[in-house]
């Protein structure tokens, strides 16, 4: 069975037509492929963050699986992070895609972008009982604003890729969490 993918991207990247190459693939090219239209997107930029998270937040549903197309600057932009985040929340597997090798609309490349997972973290509460989120931001690691972090309810090492998976350059750590909104 196909699955639903939302896609996340820096809009700078549609416009130079990276993401463009992968959004006209003949494998994302049908409904609900997750991608939103850009003046929908410009429209709730114009209203308010709470605007842009629900749209985020319904183009997710019914998706299980997040494809970040990462390009130059993916890694710093707030409402990507925020995609990852909730994929994560909501049990999304995430795969992340350089783009900077396709062509742009000038014909060139670029070098790759930063990772955007390696600036993203989850970090245990002391007690132990809730997930904390984190950011990299300014050359230090600072809470995450845009959501609150999440009780656990449990904890389940897996030997296959399941729900949530941490990215480290050296390392690849496989963990499945389930996880309550506070």
């Amino acid at each position: 069975m196909a699955k639903r993918v939302f896609f996340s991207f820096h809009y700078q990247d549609v416009i130079d037509f990276r993401a463009n190459v992968v959004r006209n693939h003949k494998t994302t090219k049908h409904e609900g492929a997750g991608y939103f239209d850009a003046s929908i997107w410009e429209d709730a930029k114009k209203e308010s963050d709470l605007a842009l998270k629900r749209l985020i937040n319904s183009e997710l549903k019914n998706t299980s699986v997040t494809a970040v197309l990462i390009g130059s600057e993916t890694y710093s932009r707030r409402w990507v992070r925020y995609e990852i985040m909730k994929s994560l929340e909501k049990g999304n597997l995430l795969l992340g895609i350089h783009i900077n090798s396709i062509a742009g609309k000038d014909q060139k490349t670029k070098k790759l972008g930063p990772n955007p997972f390696d600036y993203l973290a989850i970090e245990f509460s002391n007690d132990g009982q809730k997930l904390n989120l984190l950011e990299y931001k300014n050359g230090k690691w600072v809470k995450y604003t845009d959501l609150d972090g999440w009780r656990i309810s449990g904890i389940q090492c897996k030997c296959q890729c399941q729900n949530v998976f941490f990215l480290e350059s050296q390392n690849v750590q496989l963990l499945e969490f389930n996880v309550q909104k506070i």
